[in-house]
């Protein structure tokens, strides 16, 4: 039961976020490169001010997995930079932190690419 109580948070939560998403999309002239941006920016700001770290906790990887937790990893990164190389730890913190997300989607892009074959879309 625990478990299903899990799934069930990050469900409404991931659901959410994504609902939110696509209401930006139905009702605003917003792009969805925009959006996503936006996202990504929320999630940064809401980790600075405390209220994303609560919501990843709670919800997991409802909250993790969407944009907005990218934005979470790249602002806790900069926090433990910061913590253990000083200023500069702002700069390579984040960049440490994301490597294995980023190497990940490069390396399974890279066998998407070599697996599927290309064609024109007409």
């Amino acid at each position: 039961m625990d478990m299903f109580l899990e799934y069930l948070k990050a469900f409404l939560v991931g659901g959410a976020l994504c609902l939110i998403g696509q209401q930006l999309i139905d009702r605003t002239k917003l792009t969805p490169a925009r959006i996503l941006v936006g996202y990504v920016v929320a999630g940064v700001i809401l980790t600075a001010v405390g209220l994303y770290g609560p919501l990843v906790e709670w919800a997991g990887a409802g909250a993790t997995v969407p944009l907005s937790g990218f934005g979470y990893l790249l602002a806790t990164g900069v926090e433990e930079g910061i913590r253990e190389h000083g200023l500069l730890g702002a700069l390579t913190g984040p960049f440490t932190a994301a490597a294995g997300g980023v190497m990940a989607a490069i390396l399974f892009g890279l066998l998407a690419g070599l697996v599927g074959k290309s064609h024109d879309k007409s």
